[in-house]
């Protein structure tokens, strides 16, 4: 599992290239909570993400809570139709703001507080 880190603007984008399974995600979940920042919003691009396992979930519930934690928000981009398909199915798709593309993901990310209100 590769992470590569940018910014635009206020928004910091995350790219997660490999795989999200019980090898990778203990040092994913690592590497992201230490950037993650607080009263801000984040851009999680999981284009170039292969398999994703119940610990890869585990890793982005972890994140998405611990971004609320912080006041900060989570967008997601490029979700393959499978992943799509097993958040829309555990409900984790009300967690963040879902878009199909990188330039989507931030222009919606910009219209969103650091912090959507009403979300569990």
């Amino acid at each position: 599992m590769d992470i590569k880190q940018s910014r635009s603007d206020d928004i910091l984008v995350l790219k997660l290239i490999g795989d999200l399974d019980g090898r990778t995600a203990p040092a994913a979940q690592a590497q992201i909570l230490e950037v993650l920042p607080s009263d801000e919003r984040v851009l999680l691009d999981l284009s170039e993400l292969g398999v994703v396992t119940s610990a890869g979930l585990r890793t982005m519930l972890l994140v998405y809570r611990q971004a609320q934690a912080r006041n900060s928000t989570v967008g997601l981009v490029g979700l393959s139709q499978e992943l799509h398909g097993i958040l829309s199915a555990t409900g984790f798709l009300t967690f963040f703001v879902v878009s199909d593309t990188v330039d989507d993901g931030l222009s919606e990310l910009a219209d969103v507080p650091a912090q959507r209100s009403g979300v569990r």
